[in-house]
């Protein structure tokens, strides 16, 4: 129940709607919710060549910057995209159109 809210995008892992970015399966718990106000930037990191490695990170972090929300389709894509809000822990997302998702972000941060 979205409560007023329109969603934008949603796959398994990811929904975006006109508040906030939902990361379903980030806490063992739960998902974790970050108002796109909070969102200071948006990078794009391949999971190709040397970050290869990277697209068998189910879930978690093996590097203390990056943690991962739980998608057990991530050995099969090619782009995450790692948020940075402000702290040293940047969660990092591969939703399944990670333009789409990034248009909304940048969008949503800057008020268009």
């Amino acid at each position: 129940m979205n409560h007023g809210r329109a969603t934008t995008y949603e796959d398994d892992g990811i929904l975006c709607d006109n508040r906030e970015l939902t990361i379903r399966r980030y806490y063992p718990w739960g998902a974790k919710r970050i108002p796109y106000s909070s969102i200071r930037g948006v990078e794009e990191l391949p999971m190709t060549g040397v970050n290869k490695i990277r697209r068998w990170r189910i879930w978690g972090s093996g590097d203390f910057i990056h943690w991962w929300n739980f998608d057990a389709k991530r050995p099969r894509k090619d782009l995450a995209l790692v948020l940075d809000i402000g702290r040293h822990v940047r969660p990092t997302i591969t939703p399944d159109d990670p333009g789409a998702v990034e248009s909304i972000i940048t969008g949503r941060r800057t008020g268009a």
